[in-house]
């Protein structure tokens, strides 16, 4: 049995609108929908609930009303008001009079009215016809968009048609609100090679055309991940139960791996955030193919004997993630997790390296180039590091190229260097640790979670996708230290004189807990990864000894940056030294060719 999406959806502080269904191109169909009365109703419940004023402007213009007319005769008044005046309104119907003679109150009832729709998170999506081959989608990505516009625009058209009805007076100030959706989707079903153990998968459709409208500010019920991921033997019938029409598919480019993640619609503003994390991927790359990694976001079976559990079916060739549905997942730190862990794995079984940390490729000013590679677990200075470094770029710096923000992995190329290759075009980056103004500057790209709490986060392109699966031939690695202080015996950056004495750093991860997750003071991760590095240590640490022997085989410089990010008072202090230690370090590998 096929099911059916419903027209709307209103959950946890969040619209979810079918546009095809829920469409209206006038004032009347706007005003005559049943979303716009089950907000009002909404609305007039939550103020009755606050004994507000704003309710007892309606109970006392209409004393003999229930509660239950309430909502119907404020829609009502609502379509008459897109039409005509208020004295226009009473000549017509004069038991409109008491409440229309209260017309500052009548306005501020239309403002909250109309913040009460803003604060909610708002998502549109559109389903495109089914096709059975690849063509343009070009037409439909056009309709999608002028759709969002024209609803947007309809919006802000009867607000101020209402508010202008009531008060007389045209606004002096006209501000263009994001009033229609934050974030939107064109989707599509979509024929793929499924495993039959996942058949009730194939009816979710797949995310094929995002759209933001920046500043998106989103507020997760939590601001930091807990636990680890639980690898399990086995898929039971039982934690794949979903309803397929609550379900959407977001299909990533994860590096050179294709994933296909499920969420449920619960969690459709953290699922659409990765718009800026991950390329969505091609129409070829998923019509008729099998994916590399599966993750269902948002499992409610009973089965589900963890919040977050990992199978690697080998007998279909896909590693698959499971997430619960719990309020306590919502943070998107478990969405980029996951994902990133199943990577991990797939990257072991390639022979590669995995690597939590970040890559830039640097050019100077007065010539020479340099790759650098900075390891650390969240929280060690890694990104703010390379963004302390972006701050030199206007002086000495003329390219400073972003090839992975948070993990990547080391492989030997063609021709038998060893490069850098990454996954994400975007970052998840603390925004207390971000150069002040930053946040700003980049304010029309970024997507916000939780701004006014511990960890607050950012989330904000930063590469293109071709940069990270080129390849980038490695020059530096470093571990990031975010705990010693510098003295005279300590500088910023310290190099190491054997695969062993390196090695002995990156086992360890020491690192002074953030707070971006659940770990206080100072904690040890294994290589700083605790994504896809435990749950295969044995194959891993094979492919740590062999690559860090050929690290100093082929020269290539190995050691640790002092970023001092764990430490009071050197969050910004801290990575803007290690990053003029850096860029010295550099400078003088050119003078050493």
């Amino acid at each position: 049995m096929i099911s059916i999406k419903k027209p709307y959806v209103i959950t946890r502080n969040k619209v979810i609108m079918d546009y095809a269904r829920v469409y209206c191109d006038t004032p009347e169909k706007l005003l005559k929908s049943p979303l716009f009365f089950e907000i009002v109703d909404r609305f007039i419940e939550k103020m009755a609930a606050k004994g507000s004023a704003l309710f007892a402007l309606l109970v006392e213009s209409l004393p003999g009303l229930k509660r239950s007319d309430l909502s119907g005769y404020a829609v009502n008044l609502f379509r008459l008001l897109a039409s005509y005046s208020a004295e226009e309104i009473i000549s017509m119907n004069r038991d409109f009079g008491p409440v229309l003679s209260r017309r500052e109150e009548l306005h501020e009832f239309v403002e909250e009215l109309y913040n009460y729709w803003r604060r909610f998170e708002r998502f549109l999506y559109l389903e495109a016809p089914k096709r059975y081959e690849a063509t343009n989608s070009a037409l439909h990505g056009v309709q999608f968009i002028k759709s969002n516009e024209d609803f947007k625009n309809l919006l802000l058209y009867v607000y101020r048609r209402v508010a202008e009805n009531i008060t007389g007076q045209s606004p002096r100030v006209y501000r263009q609100l994001p009033a229609g959706a934050n974030m939107g989707m064109l989707v599509e079903q979509v024929d793929w090679s499924c495993p039959n153990a996942y058949g009730n998968l194939t009816q979710i459709p797949f995310l094929r055309l995002s759209l933001v409208n920046p500043p998106v500010i989103l507020y997760p019920v939590t601001n930091k991940r807990k636990g680890a991921f639980e690898e399990i033997d086995g898929i039971t019938p039982g934690m794949l139960r979903l309803d397929p029409a609550e379900w959407f598919c977001y299909p990533a480019k994860v590096g050179d791996l294709t994933a296909f993640i499920f969420f449920h619609q619960d969690f459709i503003s953290l699922a659409l955030s990765l718009s800026n994390l991950f390329e969505i991927a091609d129409y070829e790359e998923v019509r008729g193919k099998r994916p590399d990694l599966m993750i269902m976001f948002g499992l409610s079976g009973e089965a589900m004997r963890s919040d977050t559990l990992f199978y690697d079916d080998k007998e279909n060739n896909v590693l698959v993630g499971l997430i619960k549905h719990s309020e306590e997942m919502d943070y998107f730190g478990y969405f980029k997790k996951m994902t990133l862990t199943l990577h991990n794995i797939a990257m072991l079984k390639k022979g590669r390296l995995p690597i939590h940390g970040a890559m830039v490729h640097m050019k100077l000013k007065d010539g020479g180039a340099a790759n650098i590679v900075i390891v650390g677990d969240s929280g060690a200075g890694k990104s703010e590091t390379l963004e302390a470094l972006r701050t030199l770029s206007e002086e000495n710096i003329c390219d400073l190229k972003i090839i992975f923000d948070d993990m990547g992995s080391l492989g030997i190329d063609k021709n038998g260097r060893l490069a850098g290759y990454g996954t994400e075009i975007g970052a998840f980056v603390r925004l207390d640790d971000l150069e002040a103004g930053y946040a700003y500057e980049e304010i029309d790209r970024s997507i916000f979670m939780n701004p006014d709490k511990t960890n607050a986060r950012l989330i904000i392109p930063v590469t293109r996708y071709n940069h990270i699966v080129k390849g980038y031939a490695v020059d530096f690695l470093f571990y990031a230290n975010n705990y010693e202080q510098i003295d005279d015996d300590h500088s910023a950056i310290e190099f190491f004189k054997t695969p062993e004495e390196a090695l002995n750093v990156f086992r360890s991860g020491a690192r002074l807990a953030k707070g971006t997750t659940d770990e206080k003071g100072l904690v040890h991760t294994y290589f700083a990864n605790p994504f896809g590095a435990p749950q295969r240590r044995d194959i891993h640490e094979k492919q740590a000894e062999f690559y860090f022997d050929y690290l100093f085989k082929t020269g290539i410089r190995v050691g640790q940056i002092r970023t001092r990010l764990g430490i009071e008072g050197f969050e910004h202090l801290g990575p803007k030294a290690a990053s003029k230690e850096l860029f010295h370090a550099v400078r003088n590998m050119k003078k050493l060719q």
